[in-house]
C-alpha cells in the first residue's frame, strides 16, 4: 500500500519478522554515512578524476559540475516518489508502482547486477592501491588477487553483523577522507597552483572536444569524462533502500539525498579543481597519462608531496586502501538489499529473502559475495597483473554498471510522471512531478549515449569484446528480470500482483502479502 504523504509509518515490531530488516537501527547521520562512503570521496578523486581528465583534460571540474546539476534535478522528482514509497527494493519499487512491474522487475535484476559490478570493481582498485602502497612500504610483492579476495572475505563477514557496526566503519573512513582531500585542495590554491588559478575548467563548454584531452590522448571523449563524474556519484540513491532501517524514513530520504548529491558536488569540483591546477592546465592531461602508464601509484601524490609534504602521501596511501574497502562494503550491502527485496516478493529464490539474528540480509548477502568473487576471479585470469586490477577490473566493470544504472534512473523518472498522473494524482506537482523528471530523464539518457558512443576510449581504441558488447549486455540483464516477471505473470498471477508493493508500512507476517490481481501499471488496491 502507498504511504500517504505526511504520514510517517510507525515502526513494525522486528523480533518476529523473519523477512523484515532492523528498524529504526539508522538515524539521518547513519544514512549519510552510508550513502555518502558509499560515493567514497577518496576513491572517487584518486581513480576518477583521472578518467575525467583522460575524457576532457583540464575540464574535468566541469564534467562534475554538469553531472551536479543533472543528478540534483533527478532527485527532486525521486525524493517526491520517496515520500510515497518507502522499501529495501528502491529503484525497482519506484518502477513497479510508476511503470508496471515487467519493467519494475527489469530494473531490478538489472540494479542488483549492476551494484554486484561496482562492488567487485572497488574491490579491484582497492587491490591495486594496497598492492602498490604495501611494496612500496615493505619492499614485499604480493599478487593483487590476494589482496582483493581477502577483502572480499572480510565484506562477508561483516555482513552478519547488524547494520549499525557497518555505518560505524563507513562514518570514521569517510571523516578522514574528506579531512585529507580538503586539506590537499587548501595547499594547491593557498599557493596558487602551478601557474596560477583560471576559471577555464569550470566551463561546460570545454567538456566537449577539449583540446588537452585530444593532444594527449589523441582523441576528446565526453562521454568517457561524464561516465567518471556520475560514477562518482553511484549510490546516492540508497537513501530509500534504507528507508526499512531508519528512524523516519520520510525526511531522512529528502535530507540524505539532497545533502549527499549536492555535498558531494562542490566536494568533486573542488578537488578535481585543484587536481588539475597543481599540475597545470597543460599538464593535467601528460600527469594522468603518466599513472596510467605506471609512472606513478596515483597522480595526486606528487600533488601531495609538494603542496603539503610527504605525511600527506602516506595518509592517503592508507585512505586508498581504507576507502575502497569501505566503498566495495557500501555496494555489497546495496546490491544485498535488492536480492532480498526481489526475494521477499517471489522473484528472485525464496531462501534469499531469509535474515540473521541481527535482521540483515544473510542469505542475500553470501549470494552478492559468491557472485562478487565470481566477477573478480573472470577479471583475474583475463589480468592478472596489479595494474590490470585498476585498469581492467576497476574501469570496465563500472562502465557497464554506470550505463544500466544510468539507464535505470531514466526510467525511474518516467515512473515519477505516471506514478503522480495516476496512482498519486494528489501529490502531482508541475515542477516537481512533470518538469523535473523530465529534465532528469533527458539527462541520464544523454549520458548514456555519450558513454556508449565513447567507450572505445577506455578499451584503447582496441577490439575488446567486454567493451564493445558493453550496451548488449546491459540490455540482457534487463531482459532476464523481464522474462522473470512474465513468467510470473503467466503462472503465478497473485504473486505477480503483490510485486513492488511491500512497503515499510506493509505487514510483517509474510514475505509476499496478498493482494488481488489487478492490471499491470494500476494502483493496487490499498
Amino acid at each position: 500500500m502507498a504511504v500517504q504523504e505526511g504520514v510517517a509509518p510507525a515502526a513494525p515490531e522486528t523480533s518476529e519478522a523473519p523477512h523484515r530488516l532492523a528498524s529504526g537501527a539508522l538515524g539521518l547521520p547513519g544514512v549519510i554515512f552510508c550513502i555518502v562512503t558509499g560515493a567514497a570521496p577518496m576513491t572517487a578523486m584518486l581513480f576518477n578524476v583521472p578518467v575525467a581528465v583522460m575524457g576532457s583534460g583540464y575540464s574535468a571540474p566541469a564534467a562534475f559540475l554538469l553531472a551536479t546539476i543533472a543528478l540534483t534535478i533527478f532527485s527532486v522528482g525521486y525524493i517526491a516518489m520517496s515520500r510515497r514509497v518507502t522499501s529495501a527494493g528502491g529503484f525497482y519499487t519506484f518502477v513497479t508502482r510508476g511503470l508496471g512491474r515487467i519493467p519494475g522487475v527489469g530494473s531490478g535484476v538489472l540494479i542488483a547486477l549492476c551494484y554486484m559490478l561496482f562492488s567487485a570493481s572497488v574491490i579491484g582498485v582497492m587491490g591495486y592501491f594496497a598492492a602498490t602502497s604495501i611494496e612500496s612500504w615493505t619492499g614485499v610483492k604480493i599478487p593483487v588477487w590476494v589482496y582483493m579476495f581477502v577483502a572480499l572475505g572480510v565484506m562477508t563477514v561483516l555482513a552478519w553483523f547488524h547494520i549499525e557496526l557497518t555505518t560505524k566503519i563507513l562514518g570514521v573512513s569517510l571523516v578522514l577522507e574528506v579531512l585529507a582531500l580538503v586539506i590537499l585542495s587548501v595547499g594547491v590554491f593557498a599557493h596558487g597552483g602551478a601557474h596560477g588559478l583560471s576559471a577555464k575548467p569550470m566551463n561546460p563548454a570545454e567538456v566537449f572536444g577539449n583540446s588537452s584531452a585530444a593532444h594527449t590522448f589523441g582523441t576528446a571523449a565526453a562521454g568517457v569524462a561524464l561516465f567518471a563524474a556520475f560514477w562518482s556519484w553511484v549510490g546516492f540513491e540508497m537513501a530509500p533502500n534504507y528507508a526499512e532501517e531508519s528512524r523516519d524514513p520520510h525526511r531522512i530520504a529528502k535530507t540524505a539525498t539532497y545533502g549527499s548529491v549536492i555535498g558531494l558536488g562542490v566536494l568533486y569540483m573542488i578537488v578535481s579543481y585543484a587536481f588539475v591546477s597543481g599540475w597545470g592546465l597543460s599538464q593535467a592531461a601528460e600527469a594522468v597519462k603518466a599513472q596510467f602508464a605506471g609512472t606513478y601509484d596515483s597522480a595526486f601524490y606528487p600533488l601531495a608531496e609538494t603542496f603539503v609534504g610527504h605525511w600527506l602521501v602516506v595518509m592517503m596511501q592508507v585512505l586508498a586502501i581504507v576507502s575502497p574497502f569501505a566503498c566495495a562494503m557500501a555496494f555489497y550491502n546495496t546490491g544485498a538489499r535488492y536480492l532480498y527485496s526481489l526475494a521477499r516478493e517471489g522473484v528472485a529464490p525464496a531462501p534469499l529473502a531469509r535474515t540473521s539474528k541481527h535482521h540483515s540480509p544473510a542469505a542475500a548477502s553470501m549470494t552478492v559475495t559468491v557472485l562478487v568473487g565470481l566477477i573478480v576471479l573472470g577479471f583475474t585470469v583475463y589480468d592478472s597483473s596489479t595494474l590490470g586490477a585498476l585498469t581492467k577490473l576497476g574501469t570496465w566493470a563500472p562502465l557497464m554498471g554506470v550505463l544500466g544504472i544510468l539507464g535505470v534512473q531514466g526510467l525511474t523518472s518516467f515512473a515519477v510522471i505516471r506514478y503522480f498522473l495516476t496512482t498519486a494524482r494528489d501529490g502531482f506537482h508541475w515542477f516537481t512531478t512533470l518538469v523535473a523528471p523530465i529534465l532528469g530523464a533527458a539527462a541520464m539518457i544523454g549520458a548514456c549515449y555519450l558513454l556508449v558512443e565513447n567507450r572505445d576510449v577506455l578499451a584503447g581504441n582496441g577490439d575488446v569484446a567486454f567493451i564493445k558488447y558493453l550496451p548488449e549486455a546491459v540490455i540482457l540483464m534487463f531482459a532476464l528480470g523481464v522474462g522473470i516477471a512474465l513468467w510470473l505473470q503467466a503462472n503465478k498471477p497473485a504473486q505477480y500482483a503483490a510485486l513492488g508493493h511491500f512497503d515499510h508500512a506493509d505487514p510483517v507476517d509474510a514475505a509476499i502479502p496478498p493482494a488481488p490481481p489487478v492490471a499491470d501499471g494500476q494502483p493496487a488496491v490499498s
